[in-house]
């Protein structure tokens, strides 16, 4: 679920920012005796949290939680760089921490008032985008997967490069997001995803055009929704979405590119302004207790970086190669990474590649 950082953002977004649904822009008076506010504005991915779960933090603690959602890092982006405080909490991805802190858009956490940090897999925190968790926790991470219907597609599907053939065409579905398919092309021509090379990216570019007419549709929401109902056949998304589909037709078929997966994680944050901040950090505190984190990865399966919670999610799910890749898959994923203003590139070809469909 994952998309370029931009720089700089247009003023336009301001009016979008500040009309945002769901969210105050005032103060609230402190509430009981926790000491916690009587309302949280969280700004999140769509269907990434369960309602169940928003409700049980109401319940124990008596606070509001206003929650509205995005379907791109850029638009969440664009609504917090607005400023004015009105998000005490959102979520984004391990390659936007660095630039967003560097630009002042969030703010140092308090980990004190996040015990349940220590249930965070040891290998998954204080990363090279945030050393010592300064401004971030891990939430849940993910492949862009590949996976196909064997029963509608004869063709052997084995690697990116066979997205390419012919008979595929408007067969595929894949996430509407920049980073991971223009790194998928650049894997495919031998690069490394995150190539900031504009030669290589022109020939991205080249290579990413001759793709459209076998996409059928670009959907970050719910690409899943065109495999169950069969008006595609081959996935290029999110691996819990390709998780989910198979609940529905169990002969969707996951595979492991050739070329190795790329993988990102989600990150819990706070903007800085935030009118409730230590009303956020308490609900991060809460997502994070065991039996929480395992209610968030049932309905919705991503890698879930809580040791504790582990223990508690059915067998099944962690064994799921679209949701877990195994372990010498893990050795040869490739982790996006900040590219600086090279992102501008990137958002260029992007517009141009999608304009052509």
């Amino acid at each position: 679920m994952k998309q370029g950082f931009r720089k700089i953002v247009a003023a336009g977004f301001l009016t979008i920012a500040l009309t945002a649904a769901g969210c105050s822009s005032t103060p609230s008076s402190q509430g009981g005796e926790n000491g916690l506010d009587k309302e949280l504005n969280v700004f999140n991915w769509s269907e990434y949290l369960p309602d169940s779960v928003i409700k049980k933090f109401e319940e124990r603690y008596g606070v509001k939680v206003n929650y509205s959602t995005f379907s791109s890092n850029e638009e969440m982006l664009a609504k917090v760089s607005a400023g004015g405080g009105i998000y005490d909490l959102t979520v984004a991805s391990d390659y936007f921490i660095q630039p967003m802190a560097n630009q002042g858009l969030i703010e140092p956490l308090d980990l004190n008032n996040i015990p349940n940090f220590k249930n965070l897999e040891p290998d998954l925190v204080n990363k090279e985008h945030d050393p010592g968790n300064k401004y971030s926790v891990p939430y849940m991470g993910n492949t862009v997967s590949l996976a196909y219907n064997p029963d509608n597609i004869k063709t052997s599907i084995t690697s990116f490069a066979d997205l390419w053939k012919p008979e595929l065409k408007s067969q595929i579905v894949m996430v509407d997001d920049q980073r991971f398919i223009l790194g998928m092309v650049l894997k495919t021509l031998g690069y490394s995803g995150n190539d900031t090379d504009p030669a290589h990216l022109e020939e991205a570019k080249q290579k990413m055009l001759q793709l459209m007419p076998n996409i059928k549709a670009f959907d970050s929401d719910s690409p899943k929704t065109l495999m169950i109902n069969g008006e595609v056949n081959v996935a290029l998304v999110w691996g819990p979405e390709i998780a989910l589909a198979q609940r529905e037709k169990p002969q969707i078929t996951t595979v492991l590119p050739k070329e190795g997966l790329m993988i990102t994680f989600d990150n819990f944050v706070i903007p800085a302004g935030a009118k409730h901040k230590k009303t956020a950090e308490a609900f991060i505190n809460f997502l994070l207790e065991p039996e929480i984190s395992a209610e968030i990865a049932k309905d919705f399966p991503y890698i879930n970086p809580n040791t504790e919670a582990r223990k508690l999610i059915d067998k099944e799910k962690l064994e799921n190669i679209a949701i877990y890749p195994p372990p010498e898959e893990m050795k040869r994923v490739e982790s996006l990474k900040d590219i600086g203003d090279s992102v501008k590139l990137y958002d260029r070809i992007w517009s141009e590649v999608k304009s052509s469909q």
